[in-house]
């Protein structure tokens, strides 16, 4: 059974937790005991989350552990000494160690970033490297994995950070099932970016909402402006009108943000050829996909596939 430990500072968010349901997850999927979790902090006893309740805890330093994860609290605050050398202590005692969202300041306290990839929330990635010169912080990633150190974007990234974990540790087919049971939308790798078009789009009305949920389940399909009025059921105009003014672009320059963010998931993760992407995400053919990233990211897809490839070793 591999341990994982929690380390819980004071007022540390309550997502942060989120992660540990993984793990869970993963026993019950394969019906053996495969992790155990430790609820950890500096003293032990209760510890106040960030919403005042509090969590009964262990003492970390009488932990024999395989992974720390540092949980993070809603903004980076100096750490107490006692916790700062516990986290030194079982960086060098455990298999791996990691952060989730503002735990990576934690992290860095304890001096594990230096000259090592790392990421954290895109709010607070600006503070981290000017706090710790000597990491490189990469503001646009879910998270970073660079050597036996792991870092996660928010508080939701530590899902994705444990299913990684998951799936290092007991191959992808258990890391899918486990995303499935959790009802995680799509498993999430650790290059893929923190921001989504969705998101980005930010629709407000249901109908635009689910005009582009069906653009996204639709990549395949022309996704002609009059099939999206369709789907949103509003006549042509009316939909264009209405899409432009929630968010700020035209349908056809929406759908190509969609293809590329959908393209760029699977050039970076899978072994499809080009010609497969396109095709599968409704580009048509290599050139025009080609054209559409080098105006959304200003690379070719062939260099994302060969960064992504040395990025993982």
């Amino acid at each position: 059974m591999l341990t994982i430990g929690f380390a819980l500072p004071p007022g540390f968010q309550i997502m942060g937790l989120a992660a540990a349901s993984a793990f869970e997850l993963a026993n019950a999927s394969a019906k053996d005991s495969l992790y155990g979790i430790r609820l950890l902090s500096e003293q032990g006893g209760p510890v106040p989350n960030s919403f005042g309740m509090s969590i009964e805890t262990r003492p970390m330093a009488r932990q024999k552990l395989d992974t720390l994860i540092v949980s993070g609290r809603l903004r980076p605050e100096p750490s107490s000494p006692g916790l700062i050398k516990q986290v030194q202590k079982a960086a060098e005692s455990t298999r791996r160690i990691a952060s989730v969202c503002t735990g990576a300041f934690i992290l860095g306290e304890a001096g594990l970033l230096d000259g090592r990839r790392v990421t954290t929330h895109w709010v607070h990635a600006r503070n981290l490297q000017k706090q710790f010169p000597n990491a490189h912080v990469e503001d646009d990633r879910i998270f970073i994995i660079d050597g036996n150190v792991w870092t996660s974007a928010g508080m939701s990234a530590g899902i994705d950070l444990a299913l990684g974990m998951i799936e290092k540790d007991f191959g992808i087919e258990l890391a899918r099932v486990v995303a499935q049971k959790m009802v995680v939308y799509h498993r999430r790798a650790g290059g893929q970016s923190q921001h989504s078009a969705l998101l980005e789009m930010d629709a407000t009305s249901d109908r635009i909402q689910g005009a582009l949920a069906y653009a996204r389940r639709n990549l395949r399909a022309p996704l002609s402006v009059e099939e999206l009025a369709e789907a949103a059921h509003l006549s042509p105009r009316q939909f264009s009108r209405a899409f432009r003014a929630e968010t700020g672009q035209s349908p056809a320059k929406a759908v190509e943000h969609l293809r590329v963010e959908a393209a760029r998931v699977m050039i970076e993760q899978s072994r499809h050829t080009l010609e497969e992407v396109a095709n599968e995400t409704g580009f048509a053919d290599p050139e025009r996909m080609r054209r559409a990233f080098l105006r959304t990211f200003g690379q070719p897809p062939q260099v994302m596939r060969r960064n992504a490839r040395l990025a993982a070793g």
